[in-house]
């Protein structure tokens, strides 16, 4: 295998032309407690799972939704749990609080704050991506450029901005919801690898030369 080349920041005008990613496993949509308790019991077999959540967008200043959606997802297996219908059920709050199993997340901060609008628990067992991308040199930390950078691959961000309290979700939300979260566990396990074996070379990208400003009389 060839040393693999990253970039300190890349450039998003690349990843239109990259291949796009969709997971490719199983996805289920979890409605009631007790779906939910059942999900979790699977989910705790595991031994990494990957977290996102989505939020119906607000276009008006001042306001904001609750998250609508958490999902968490194995290597081939994501489950889509709809907490617009039930809230942080008791099977949700064990999974956000075991320490059983490695919990991988982007900007996870973030989602454990909006989390919270939804109810109290004591987050647990979580790995923030953001936090350790740094360590082999990237400063870009969004999702989509992390995995262009990462593996070459385009992640869609087309559904983001799509209605997540709709009363069912479209295939394309689906994929977009799962894909999130399985893109976590792949990143997480590059980043191992590349910790471990340093088989990659850092390219350094310069920040841009600032404008220059004309001081001659017009």
């Amino acid at each position: 295998m060839s040393t693999k080349i990253i970039y300190s920041k890349y450039d998003k005008k690349k990843i239109p032309s990259l291949p796009r990613v969709l997971f490719p496993g199983r996805i289920i949509v979890i409605l009631t407690p007790d779906e939910a308790e059942k999900a979790v019991d699977y989910l705790l077999k595991a031994d990494i799972l990957g977290f996102d959540t989505e939020t119906k967008p607000v276009f008006k200043r001042g306001r904001q939704n609750k998250v609508a959606l958490l999902q968490v997802s194995t290597e081939d297996t994501c489950f889509l749990f709809r907490l617009n219908r039930i809230g942080l059920c008791p099977a949700i709050i064990r999974l956000l609080e075991t320490t059983d199993v490695r919990k991988i997340g982007l900007s996870w901060h973030d989602d454990i704050a909006s989390l919270h609008k939804r109810g109290g628990f004591s987050p647990k067992g979580f790995f923030e991506l953001q936090d350790h991308m740094k360590e082999l040199g990237i400063e870009d930390m969004s999702l989509a450029k992390l995995y262009a950078n990462l593996f070459g691959e385009r992640i869609s961000k087309r559904e983001q901005l799509s209605n997540w309290d709709n009363d069912v979700l479209t295939d394309k939300q689906k994929g977009y919801a799962a894909t999130d979260a399985w893109a976590c566990i792949r990143l997480y396990k590059e980043y191992q690898r590349l910790k471990e074996t340093k088989d990659y070379e850092l390219v350094v990208v310069p920040e841009p030369a600032p404008a220059e400003t004309s001081t001659e009389a017009e």
